[in-house]
């Protein structure tokens, strides 16, 4: 019997137009745009289907839009008879996983994700960071190099995407001194474009004030297991769900071990929540040597179906 797991991406794969497919079919996007606008008093929706790009990528709009985007993307999901047997998301992509287990309302989610990422982007605003994907080198090889590069400042490795992707974070000068040691060491650097550096200690401030906001909203018990960033590993308990999302601004996404986890749990089937493949190249990359049997299809390709 198949397993499936619903896997909400993140920040970095934004298009204008993206979900357009959706506006009028079960995913109702049309809906969740309306409640992004109202939750930041901006025109979401405007961004998300017109643009310009360069409206629609700044941290406060990009976050409550893709949340509108990858909820509706599961929605259709489940239109077409698909039934998660686990959801995880990656970072933004979190408040997805949450949502479609129950664990908060649409509302509740925009809300928190409004709120979210005006804290982050005001803190990027204060203290400048930087994060560049590290590709072709090994996770401890990563962290050898930022340890090293700390002489220039706080720099960590922020996102285990796979065995031989790692995204590092923190000040410029110390990020671009990790960059040079990679590629003296036969890594190839891919600056991402961000201004702060997320999931890192430089969030340490929008952080601490989500925090208190987290504590004023009930987290419901999930309908099924959700795979937290922050641990890698499938979670069940309400309340150890806030913790650990409380933490998730500072500590790393680890992508590699919630793959692994799924597995585990018997899932060979991966439904991504986004109109094209953007995690799924990420989800082969940490299968890549294995027998197992597993199908990767964003939903947009069920939409066309």
């Amino acid at each position: 019997m198949t397993k499936t797991a619903f896997l909400f991406p993140g920040q970095g794969g934004q298009f204008v137009g993206m979900g357009s497919q959706w506006l009028d079919s079960p995913g109702k996007l049309t809906d969740l745009l309306k409640l992004a606008d109202r939750a930041t008093g901006r025109p979401i929706t405007e961004y998300c289907l017109n643009g310009p790009l360069s409206e629609l990528t700044k941290t406060s709009n990009l976050q409550v839009a893709t949340l509108a985007v990858i909820l509706a993307a599961a929605k259709v999901a489940i239109s077409f008879g698909l039934q998660p047997t686990a959801a995880a998301g990656h970072s933004l992509g979190e408040f997805g996983a949450l949502t479609l287990a129950g664990v908060l309302t649409e509302e509740e989610a925009m809300t928190l994700v409004a709120k979210r990422s005006a804290l982050m982007e005001e803190t990027s605003s204060q203290t400048p960071g930087a994060m560049s994907a590290i590709l072709e080198l090994s996770p401890q090889d990563v962290e050898s190099l930022c340890e090293l590069a700390r002489n220039e400042g706080q720099v960590v490795a922020a996102n285990f995407n796979s065995p031989l992707q790692t995204v590092i974070s923190g000040e410029p000068r110390a990020v671009s001194a990790a960059v040079r040691f990679s590629e003296l060491k036969g890594g190839k650097a891919v600056p991402l474009p961000v201004s702060g550096a997320f999931h890192s200690p430089l969030m340490k401030p929008a952080a601490l004030a989500f925090s208190q906001i987290l504590d004023s909203v009930e987290f419901k018990t999930p309908k099924f297991p959700v795979v937290p960033n922050a641990l890698g590993q499938p979670v069940t308990d309400p309340n150890h769900l806030k913790e650990l999302l409380k933490d998730q601004m500072t500590s790393p996404v680890r992508f590699t071990s919630t793959i692994s986890s799924l597995i585990e749990m018997g899932v060979d089937d991966f439904l991504e929540c986004w109109p094209k493949a953007y995690l799924g190249p990420m989800v082969r990359k940490n299968i890549k040597n294995t027998d197992l049997k597993i199908t990767i299809q964003p939903a947009g390709k069920l939409a066309k179906s």
